[in-house]
């Protein structure tokens, strides 16, 4: 494997899965896979599973770890081509990618969405300048339309806890204060996508995701339909995709808040959600905190997921 930025990119889901279940088993089993090899981490934004699970599972492989905090540890980056470089910004990406490259064999990146521009969030401006011009094998820590690393995580949840072959797995949008990306729904949905899984997406009208990321889902208005008879519920608030509304919020209704109310429908579903969470505004207190949330499990398996793509990079590496 050269790169990860999408399911695509894994291959063969099946395959993939075992690996991982092999290696949370064995954590330590290809420990000398990294030996004096170094995986730097780039993070244009914050983190904290992100940065732990995947470090520590870069240290699990052996390797040695560096991590850079763009908006702390270094220079302001220009990211356009064109600019004049008269404001607060002295250095370019495009500079300072290969001279990153130079000091690490492989690079994890984490970039969200800007929302000032679609295309430009679209397009993966910042992940795809480093896959171009690093010269090293990169893979996405998030980025501006997808958390992969997140969705793998997800999915090995699921196979841990599903109760027969082709559970049903909600993906429902919630309320938040702030206007989030797209990436981890986005992402969520492209996965489940790639299973046998009978997925819908439930969202209030004008939270329409990228077409090209629904595929097959089942897309229904009415959350409390959606969920009955749900194994699964993925919560996650996302901001308008569509058009001029991109970027913002269109609704904090919080009857979309899953609460006993909506999970009293489902066959006894677990929660989930990729963390950090807003309490009373994504889920209720009752419903985290109850024995049917996965959440904690969820962010273990992160660090699988971390030594998956890691370990295949590695192996790639000429």
């Amino acid at each position: 494997m050269e790169k990860f930025t999408c399911v695509k990119d894994i291959g063969h889901l099946p395959t993939a899965l075992a690996e991982a279940f092999e290696l949370k088993r064995e954590p330590f089993k290809y420990v000398e896979l990294g030996r004096n090899k170094t995986l730097m981490m780039i993070f244009f934004n914050s983190s904290l599973r992100t940065r732990l699970s995947t470090q520590k599972a870069a240290q699990n492989l052996g390797m040695n770890v560096i991590v850079l905090d763009i908006n702390q540890g270094a220079w302001q980056l220009e990211t356009e081509r064109g600019v004049v470089m008269d404001g607060d910004k002295p250095e370019h990406l495009l500079e300072a990618i290969p001279v990153m490259g130079c000091y690490c064999d492989l690079i994890g990146i984490r970039s969200f969405a800007r929302f000032e521009d679609r295309n430009y969030d679209y397009e993966e401006v910042i992940i795809n300048q480093f896959i171009q011009y690093s010269g090293r094998p990169v893979f996405s820590m998030e980025a501006a339309t997808r958390h992969p690393l997140q969705s793998f995580a997800d999915l090995i949840t699921i196979e841990e806890y599903k109760t027969k072959e082709r559970p049903k797995v909600v993906l429902t949008w919630a309320p938040h204060p702030k206007a989030l990306p797209q990436a981890v729904p986005n992402s969520f949905a492209e996965w489940m996508n790639e299973t046998e899984y009978d997925f819908v997406i439930t969202h209030p009208k004008g939270y329409e995701l990228d077409p090209k990321f629904v595929g097959n889902a089942q897309v229904e208005y009415d959350q409390m339909k959606a969920f009955e008879g749900a194994d699964f519920i993925y919560a996650k608030n996302w901001a308008a995709y569509q058009g001029e509304n991109y970027g913002k919020i269109l609704s904090t209704d919080r009857s979309w808040t899953v609460s006993d109310r909506q999970m009293a429908v489902t066959n006894k579903a677990y929660f989930m959600h990729c963390l950090p969470v807003r309490r009373n505004m994504i889920v209720t207190d009752d419903v985290i905190e109850s024995d049917r949330s996965i959440v904690i499990a969820e962010a273990a398996n992160r660090e699988i997921s971390a030594m998956v793509v890691i370990k295949r990079l590695l192996e790639g590496l000429k």
